[in-house]
């Protein structure tokens, strides 16, 4: 797996994931809440599976 989430991704996401289950731990909103658990873990391993499938990264070009 090559990494395609960059810094702003990742923190967005990681944000994100967190509120989203803090919402769910504490009941408020639906069972869609816990999606904030991919949202996180994609932030975590900076890797999401949907990127590469819609040609998509973040990621800051590395000089070869």
């Amino acid at each position: 797996m090559k990494a395609n989430v960059g810094g702003i991704d990742r923190i967005l996401r990681g944000v994100a994931g967190v509120a989203l289950i803090v919402l769910a731990v504490m009941g408020i909103g639906t069972p869609w809440t816990w999606l904030g658990v991919v949202a996180l873990a994609t932030a975590l391993i900076s890797f999401c599976p949907l990127y590469p499938l819609l040609g998509i990264s973040t990621c800051k070009k590395t000089a070869a």
